[in-house]
């Protein structure tokens, strides 16, 4: 029987995002991501429940797989450069634009998370204050597939 991993660590993801002029940009362990880290959102929920009159009800499986990734770095990540010069050569032509994937994986899980049809979100807010801030950078995934692992207790 194999042992349950009890543990986990950030020191563990993996993160690489991927497309015209982004080259595998690595932004998990090592990226000097903030506490706050990344956040994987899916968009629209997978059932819509309608009642009926008589009270009888009905469930529709929706078909959608869209999802909002969040990637929070440290200020001073030499990683922002490189997201702000993807961006920018990306935001140039619509040919470049929504071409990303993100792969998310935390290897001592076992979680996979595959985003492809990645389009920037928006250029990130620009905070400048007596604390170093952090750079929040919002992705829009039409297809966002994941994959988590089972761990018994």
């Amino acid at each position: 029987m194999a042992l349950a991993v009890q543990t986990y660590s950030f020191e563990n993801v993996a993160a690489v995002l991927s497309g015209p002029g982004a080259p595998a940009i690595p932004i998990g362990v090592e990226a000097a991501v903030a506490d706050e880290g990344i956040t994987v959102a899916m968009e629209e929920d997978k059932d819509l429940m309608t009642g009926g009159a008589d009270g009888s009800g009905m469930h529709t499986l929706r078909a959608g797989n869209r999802a909002k990734l969040t990637v929070r770095l440290l200020l001073t990540s030499p990683i922002n450069g490189f997201l702000a010069l993807a961006y920018n050569f990306q935001r140039g032509s619509s040919v470049n634009w929504g071409q990303n994937t993100l792969v998310i994986t935390d290897f001592a899980r076992g979680d996979l998370i595959n985003a492809s049809q990645v389009a920037f979100g928006k250029f990130p807010d620009l905070t400048y204050s007596k604390d170093g801030a952090m750079r929040e950078w919002v992705f829009h995934a039409i297809q966002c597939k994941q994959l988590l692992s089972f761990i018994p207790g």
